[in-house]
């Protein structure tokens, strides 16, 4: 395959600037304004530290009126490995491309490959039952991400001119064990974003979940000294001063590993689907 050559021209936007799609949705309740909440609706939610994802439904990305995304505190605690997690906003890039792969890194017009430090990316999905998981089979796991210059394939958002190419795009449908496996590489960073990955898991009912996932900053400044990534220069927001990271609470950063071929993580979520 080939490796990728030709960077697109963009037209960025100014820094700090973030498009309006893609600003945090809601934001993480403290204590009080959780036992409020919780007070005022007779809500039953699984707490223990873990956010509560929105329960479809409300406006793109699977909103919901009352962000129950962000909901928090210290009691019960969940089964290992089951963790539920903050809704994030989708952002103005998603494309309903239908593309069944697990390696995402060409792109499948001409088999042009996107050059950065491969990252093997794992999905565990569960089902959350009161108060208990099990895996969460047949579901679809949608991502998308930058490549290592910070450009999108196929949108004319953001200033970038990719429209027909489909590079770090692609679905797999979770295995017996709420399993998804992909083969991506590290993403690199563009104006007004720190470094991110964007994630959605759909049911065959209609449930939409989507959220970001984020990396270790130190992790992320070895890999962008690293060529192709230094070639964009040094970037310009770091975790703590985005957004939509805060609105996560830090609980969609991976945990990222070195491996042989370059990094691999696995990324555990829990749906309240019940």
């Amino acid at each position: 395959m080939m490796k990728n050559k030709n960077i697109p021209q963009l037209q960025w936007q100014n820094a700090g600037e973030i498009d309006d799609d893609d600003r945090p949705l809601g934001r993480i309740l403290n204590r009080r304004e959780v036992l409020t909440l919780l007070g005022r609706t007779g809500a039953t939610l699984f707490l223990g530290g873990c956010a509560v994802p929105s329960l479809g439904g409300g406006g793109p990305g699977g909103e919901s009126s009352v962000d129950l995304s962000a909901v928090a505190t210290t009691n019960a605690a969940l089964p290992t490995g089951c963790v539920v997690r903050p809704a994030l906003t989708e952002g103005p890039v998603f494309v309903e491309e239908d593309l069944n792969r697990s390696d995402i890194r060409s792109d499948p017009a001409n088999g042009t490959v996107s050059a950065g430090a491969r990252l093997d990316l794992t999905f565990r999905v569960n089902r959350l039952v009161e108060g208990a998981c099990s895996p969460l089979a047949g579901v679809q796991v949608d991502v998308w991400q930058c490549d290592a210059h910070g450009i999108y394939s196929d949108t004319s958002e953001l200033g970038m001119r990719t429209v027909g190419q489909k590079f770090l795009r692609g679905y797999q449908v979770t295995d017996e064990n709420g399993l998804a496996h992909f083969t991506t590489i590290y993403p690199g960073w563009y104006e007004g974003r720190t470094v991110h990955i964007h994630f959605k898991i759909r049911t065959a009912d209609g449930y939409d979940f989507t959220s970001q996932l984020f990396f270790d900053d130190a992790l992320t400044d070895e890999v962008l000294a690293q060529p192709p990534y230094n070639s964009r220069g040094e970037r310009r927001l770091r975790n703590d001063n985005d957004g939509i990271y805060g609105q996560s609470g830090g609980q969609t950063r991976l945990a990222v590993t070195p491996v042989a071929a370059g990094y691999a993580a696995t990324f555990e979520v829990a749906l309240d689907i019940s």
